[in-house]
């Protein structure tokens, strides 16, 4: 026998163990890929995308608009943060109906790519003093490149993650998109504060706060080539070339899927709030109240590095006990959190200030908002699933935290400089975000009941200490199985299973 015939297993024989372990070692290097890519691409969409966030709170109402009041200007420079999260459901009902057709991949890097031109180009457009409005267009434009931009990206890399995962980790796979917003967020208040240190501030003010804009270029070639070497999840792909995707997927959404699509705005109204709320508004208010904005700023980034650790702590306690139960307790944290956040603004001692922002972002925020990628997609059926997260997520962004930082502005004019009807504000959201918690599927909740049933029926039919027998394991599998695949859809039509979960888990 030759060495080839030796090496070289007949056909149809099973496989090795050296061809399982190559199996093996093949599906988790996918899988890194995967959630590498959901993390690096989306801290890159979103440091791009918390830039102008920033840079509204703490320099464009002189940059972009002209002198005046300085409380219109800082309403006028929210007014352009606002537009940016207002395009952002178009951005995800274009991304959405592509990403229904033709796959998530293409629409991430496309998306990636027309954030970070946005972004550079802020970066070197000149000032109203040099060309008077036309800077406030030329802003206006490019935040409006990078709403869509930002509308594209999320529901893209909440699906890339989710769908490759095992049943019981899609939480944990998914807040790796979710934690790619925190360190956007630490990446781009970080950038501001170095140079904040670096430069004076009539050199800040001159030249200094481009630079990070500028730099946006160097990291999304970066993201982008990581980008390039993912796939598509198989569940997508063989849903795809078997000709079963709609023509038109927001159209089905929206006529057969329309209760999910409102209970997903609906979970992101307090979430997305009281995260607006302490990233740009609270900047805002500080310096108008207290002459502050360094300790509001470090404040921040404490929170933002906390939560790399803190959104996939609770995503992977929402796989455990179900999300339901993660998010009702983050959303009557935000409902209340409000009150006590500007009274402390106010008159509370501003060295605390970091510990009352790891309240708000960390323990309210976090806990909502690391489980929401799965629980999103678990909402919703493969072949409209891009549309729908896409969808749901963008609309309850604009309704919830967009808006925010001007409604705050409005309100705190309206209120004679109170901060109160904010506050008001704040806990009217947080309370729908409740009603639509107790709506949504919670197929994690559904799959701990399960397997719980099945542990307490086993020694009460069989007697203590005895296994089931291999029919109720069977059955038990089976009932598990059905429970790690989405819930049926609103005319009562089985979907299809969430993730290629029984592939990958073995």
């Amino acid at each position: 026998m030759t060495t080839t015939d030796q090496a070289t297993p007949p056909p149809g024989s099973p496989p090795t163990a050296s061809d399982r372990v190559r199996g093996t070692a093949g599906a988790l290097a996918r899988k890194r890929r995967v959630l590498s890519s959901a993390f690096v691409g989306t801290t890159i969409e979103w440091y791009d995308f918390y830039l102008y966030g920033t840079a509204s709170a703490l320099i464009f109402s002189t940059q972009f608009f002209p002198q005046g009041s300085a409380l219109a200007g800082t309403v006028a420079s929210f007014a352009t943060l606002a537009v940016g999260v207002v395009v952002r459901p178009l951005g995800g009902i274009i991304a959405g109906h592509l990403g229904d057709r033709i796959g998530r991949k293409s629409l991430l890097v496309a998306s990636l790519l027309l954030m970070g031109v946005a972004t550079a180009i802020i970066g070197l457009l000149p000032t109203f003093a040099q060309i008077g409005w036309w800077a406030f267009a030329g802003l206006i434009v490019l935040r409006l490149l990078q709403g869509l931009s930002a509308g594209a990206e999320w529901g893209g890399s909440a699906l890339l993650s989710v769908e490759h995962a095992p049943a019981r980790q899609r939480g944990l796979f998914g807040s790796f998109t979710q934690v790619g917003s925190s360190a956007g967020m630490l990446l781009a208040t970080g950038a501001f504060f170095i140079v904040q240190q670096l430069l004076d501030d009539e050199q800040f003010a001159s030249f200094g706060w481009r630079i990070p804009f500028l730099a946006s270029a160097v990291l999304v070639g970066f993201g982008l080539w990581i980008r390039l070497g993912v796939e598509d999840a198989p569940e997508f792909l063989e849903h795809r070339d078997a000709g079963a995707a709609p023509r038109a997927p927001l159209a089905v959404l929206l006529r057969h899927h329309w209760r999910p699509t409102l209970v997903t705005i609906g979970l992101r109204l307090g979430q997305n709030a009281i995260y607006f709320l302490i990233t740009v508004y609270m900047l805002s208010y500080l310096s108008d109240v207290r002459g502050e904005t360094d300790i509001g700023v470090t404040a921040v980034m404490i929170a933002s590095a906390i939560g790399l650790l803190s959104t996939p702590l609770w995503a992977w306690l929402s796989d455990r006990v179900g999300r339901r139960a993660v998010s009702i307790g983050g959303y009557l944290l935000i409902g209340v959190f409000s009150w006590g956040l500007f009274a402390f603004l106010d008159t509370g001692p501003l060295a605390l200030l970091p510990l009352v922002v790891i309240i708000g972002i960390n323990l309210a925020h976090d806990s909502v908002y690391g489980p929401q990628a799965a629980w999103f997609a678990e909402q919703f059926p493969v072949h409209v699933r891009y549309s729908g997260v896409s969808f749901g997520y963008q609309l309850g962004s604009v309704l919830g935290g967009g808006l925010m930082p001007l409604i705050a502005a409005l309100l705190y004019a309206a209120g004679g400089r109170s901060p109160w009807l904010i506050a008001g504000y704040l806990s009217v959201l947080a309370a729908l975000s409740v009603v639509a918690a107790l709506l949504a599927k919670d197929p994690a909740r559904d799959r701990r009941d399960v397997e719980l049933a099945e542990l307490h029926e086993g020694p009460a039919a069989h007697g203590a200490g005895r296994a089931h027998d291999a029919s109720d394991a069977r059955g038990a599998s089976e009932r598990i199985r059905t429970h790690d695949r989405i819930p049926t859809d609103d005319q009562g039509e089985p979907e299809p299973a969430l993730a290629t979960t029984e592939r990958t888990d073995r």
